[in-house]
């Protein structure tokens, strides 16, 4: 997927409160930088903010991580809390690669990880590259707390079937619970908050999947 660049992005990101520069990241020191010992939620892919502002608004109570690999993808969620007149203060947004996540966490030190309609990779010799790949699936489980939870979404319902696959073969989740159609699913759409990718497919009839995997 092609990302518009965001003229002056990199000073936007960079200059905003809830950001946290990529050193102070790698120190893992997250109860300092949210200044108490809450929770720590961490979604995967900020797509344009509206999840993680929610979910904080929502959970007081909990300390929410947005990551994101592009500046300019963080720089629409940046924008979206700097607009926003009840702004979270229990949230942080950090440009990180998902790839190297035990650089930014200690073990057990997530609570919750949502990854939400992450890029499919459709190719077969791309495989690896998808989040809920083996070699993911272990990285998450080593940051998660014991009995810590892991949250999918996805329109597309290869990457859903490959992934039910692998939560099935891995040795680190067990599958709580899934659907193939989250809004006509009344137990699992129960307080669901939806990303602006998921309002715009849904409203074009495309049902969205989710499963909810526990760290063994």
């Amino acid at each position: 997927m092609r990302i518009r660049h965001i003229a002056g992005s990199d000073e936007e990101v960079a200059s905003c409160p809830v950001v946290v520069p990529r050193e102070r990241a790698a120190t893992k020191d997250w109860q300092e930088i949210f200044g108490n010992d809450h929770p720590i939620r961490l979604e995967i892919g900020t797509g344009k903010g509206q999840f993680i502002i929610e979910m904080a608004k929502q959970n007081p109570d909990a300390n929410f991580i947005g990551i994101d690999l592009f500046t300019d993808v963080l720089c629409r969620a940046v924008r979206k809390w700097t607009r926003d007149p009840a702004a979270p203060d229990n949230m942080r947004l950090v440009i990180w690669d998902a790839a190297t996540i035990e650089e930014m966490f200690r073990p057990g030190q997530v609570d919750r990880i949502y990854l939400n309609f992450s890029d499919p990779w459709p190719k077969p010799r791309h495989a690896k590259r998808r989040l809920t790949s083996p070699s993911f699936l272990y990285k998450f489980s080593e940051v998660l707390t014991e009995g810590g939870k892991l949250e999918f979404k996805t329109d597309n319902a290869d990457l859903f079937t490959y992934s039910l696959e692998q939560f099935d073969l891995s040795p680190c989740f067990e599958i709580e619970a899934f659907t193939r159609d989250l809004h006509a699913d009344e137990e699992m759409n129960q307080g669901n908050i939806m990303t602006e990718y998921e309002e715009k497919f849904s409203e074009r009839g495309t049902a969205i999947c989710k499963l909810i995997a526990v760290k063994k």
